[in-house]
Parts: structure tokens; sequence; C-alpha cells
């Protein structure tokens, strides 16, 4: 199982929210690159970043930063926030970034998902964001009728190579995560899931762990090693064990 870092990006900085609210950002960091070289430094196989201007922008904004992250690292990214059409999609890619990670357009068009799918086939990635089992969209702005549940099974035959399953309720809380939620997940689907949403100590790498024979391929971490209440490299060891 692996552990992947997060940066969030908001007006070019590293930050981090609370349950997704702009206005609850924390800034760790002006220097996004540096900040991908400290994880990838630390063992990271792969890193995580999200455009929050280009989630509620619908379109990417943080072009630079995200440029300069893939140029000082060596190591796999992938990217959601804002990529609703293919010329965005293609824009992306060249960027660098390995696996785009579409999200809200997968409920408002999921053909355009099969369409991604088949120009990057076994690279794109599905992030599906929940509160209480329903998915929410629009940086979370709007929660929809639709269950995770029901998404995830729709795009089975799509050709998505993972998904990433964020309980919001939990993220930025420092509280811990829905295990069992992203268990029931990953059992419903043959599509691998990424966690994501609360990580906050070991326990909770210890307890997705037990859960990996199911599908469980991956863990987010954000506010926990931004903090220090978890050291990457022990999370790393411990999820590869």
């Amino acid at each position: 199982m692996m552990v992947i870092p997060a940066i969030d990006l908001k007006d070019g900085n590293c930050v981090r929210l609370v349950q997704g609210d702009m206005q609850q950002a924390t800034v760790f960091g002006d220097n996004p690159a540096a900040m991908a070289t400290r994880w990838a430094s630390a063992g990271a196989a792969m890193l995580h970043i999200v455009d929050l201007n280009g989630a509620f922008a619908r379109k990417p904004v943080n072009q630079e930063a995200i440029k300069q992250i893939v140029s000082a690292i060596n190591i796999p990214t992938e990217l959601g926030g804002g990529i609703r059409n293919m010329e965005t999609l293609y824009t992306v890619m060249e960027l660098g970034i390995t696996n785009p990670i579409l999200g809200t357009v997968a409920v408002s068009d999921p053909e355009f998902v099969r369409q991604a799918c088949a120009a990057y086939p076994g690279r794109v990635r599905v992030g599906i964001d929940a509160q209480n089992g329903m998915v929410a969209v629009n940086g979370w702005a709007e929660i929809t009728d639709v269950r995770a549940t029901e998404l995830a099974k729709s795009l089975e035959d799509a050709g998505v190579e993972a998904i990433i399953y964020t309980d919001i309720s939990r993220d930025g809380l420092m509280q811990g995560m829905n295990v069992e939620e992203c268990a029931n997940l990953a059992r419903s689907i043959s599509i691998p899931v990424i966690a994501s949403g609360g990580l906050t100590s070991l326990d909770d790498i210890r307890r997705l762990k037990e859960h990996e024979h199911e599908g469980i391929c991956g863990v987010i971490a954000g506010k926990a090693i931004y903090t220090g209440a978890i050291d990457l490299r022990e999370a790393i060891e411990l999820a590869g064990e």
C-alpha cells in the first residue's frame, strides 16, 4: 500500500483546508517545488496535487506551480482540480502529470471520463468526494443525490485506473479516517481505491492495511505530515510492510 503526500495549491502556495473550506486555509509554504522535493526525499513514490483554485474556477489555475513541482521531482504525480474537458486534459498532461484526476465531471459528464480513459489508457483516476455517502462536487460546495458507491460502480467498465475516495466530513480535522466506508467501497468494485480524508496517525494506516486485500491500494497524507503528527518516512515503511 502506498502513502501519497498531498500538495494542495491555493494562489501558488501549499495550503491545507478544513473540510474543503477555502476560508479555512493554513499556508504551509510558498514554494511548492521545495515541498515536493521534501516529500520525495522522504521516500514518497508518488505525489498528489490538487489545484484548489482550479476546482472552483472549473479550469486549472496554478499551472506555473504545477510545472515547477513536476520539474523538481522524478516521481509520478497525480493532479485534480478543474479538469472538465479534453482541451484542459491535454494541457494538464503537457505539464508532465502522470495521472489526471477527474472529479465533478464524473457526475456531470460521465462520457468525458470514458473519452479521457480512451485517450490515456491506464492513467486516468477519478476522485469521488462524499459526505454521508453522497457525492460532493464543485470543490465540495454542492452535495448531490448520487451515492458514492453507485458512481463508482458506473465507472467499472470505463477504464478508470484508480478511485480516490475522500470522506469530506473527516478531511483536515485530524480525527481519524472513515476506514469502514473506504473498505465498503473497495469491496463493492474491482477498481483499486486510494483512501483520503482524515489521516491522523499510524493506526489509520494499520487499519487500512487490514483491507488491502479488498482493494485499498493507497492513502493520501495531508495535514498529518505537515503538522508532524505523522513522520512520512515511517508511514511509508509501515504501509509497505
